[in-house]
């Protein structure tokens, strides 16, 4: 067992929460997924892919020196 009181205790644990806070929500989300047809798949696909281009996307554009 670890040592709680050791130095970086708190954020290794406040990231294994984040973490699993993430794969529960994809556990979630899978359910409904799971009962959807192959349309309404494809029309999440989508949604998912602009929402990730929105977020994470621009940041290539940001990072570029010219």
């Amino acid at each position: 067992m670890t040592d709680q009181t050791r130095w970086g205790i708190h954020e290794i644990q406040t990231r294994n929460k984040a973490v699993k806070y993430q794969r529960d929500l994809v556990k979630s989300a899978m359910t409904y997924v799971i009962k959807m047809d192959e349309s309404g798949i494809t029309d999440l696909m989508i949604e998912i892919e602009a929402e990730y281009e929105r977020k994470y996307g621009q940041n290539k554009k940001d990072n570029l020196v010219l």
